[in-house]
């Protein structure tokens, strides 16, 4: 579990004790903060799985990257042309 995944943990459950709160209490304003702080919440939390689920993917992939290059001349006559230059 990251950092993200964390916070959006902590935001849903402090958005939904807020919610219930204004719910009970008849404060809308309080209600709709609820549902607000849970919605980030939750955004947070799907962030965060996907961080993490791109981290493992990364971490579990293997790039092989070959630069040889190998050049091989085909004319004898610019093989013994090329020598020369050497």
């Amino acid at each position: 579990m990251n950092r993200d995944q964390v916070k959006g943990t902590i935001d849903e459950v402090a958005g939904g004790a807020k919610r219930k709160a204004g719910a009970l209490t008849g404060n809308t304003k309080l209600e709709v903060e609820g549902m607000v702080q849970q919605a980030k919440g939750k955004v947070e939390n799907a962030w965060g799985k996907t961080k993490g689920a791109v981290r493992d993917a990364v971490e579990g992939s293997e790039v092989h990257l070959d630069t040889r290059v190998t050049l091989k001349m085909k004319n004898s006559a610019a093989d013994a042309e090329c020598k020369k230059c050497k």
